[in-house]
């Protein structure tokens, strides 16, 4: 068990540096911000803040973030590495679809003070949309489906403030 976290968190890693690396003198850190919103299974309120790299090519951005889940007698940090695509629209708001790699870390509180934590990896796919403001930064909500042992849904919403 312990192996395949540890190669499941190499992946990610790995998998993260990939669009950096590659679109290192063109990508920049466009936004920063927080997101806050709810999780299912295990249900939970969750905060959390993210970045935005890119565009890694054209209408693609690299968004991972890191997320803290409290509530369901658990606490969860999840990072999450994703890769999202906007679509240009003539509407003020603007829907993207993403996927990614998440992992996560609980930590089961139990009655006898016993906890138990357990590491684990998983696949994401964001559904999206964000608007500007009028403050000059932008408001998005996101739908995020979890595979495998991470949460199965987040319902997020944030900001993102330019850099």
């Amino acid at each position: 068990m312990t192996r395949t976290v540890v190669r499941g968190f190499l992946a990610a890693i790995a998998l993260a540096a990939l669009p950096l690396t590659a679109f290192a003198q063109t990508s920049v850190v466009t936004a920063i911000g927080p997101r806050v919103g709810f999780s299912i299974d295990p249900d939970q309120f969750v905060v959390g803040g993210h970045l935005a790299v890119g565009p890694i090519a054209p209408s693609l951005m690299f968004v991972p973030s890191l997320d803290l889940g409290f509530g369901d007698n658990r606490t969860v940090v999840a990072g999450n590495f994703d890769l999202q695509y906007h679509f240009r629209t003539d509407s003020r708001w603007h829907p993207y679809l993403g996927a990614g790699m998440g992992i996560s870390n609980e930590t089961v509180e139990r009655r006898s003070g016993n906890d138990v934590t357990a590491s684990e990896v998983g696949g994401n796919v964001v559904f999206g949309a964000m608007a500007p403001t009028r403050s000059n930064t932008q408001f998005f909500s996101e739908l995020k489906l979890g595979l495998g042992d991470i949460p199965s849904m987040k319902l997020i919403a944030g900001w993102n403030f330019g850099i």
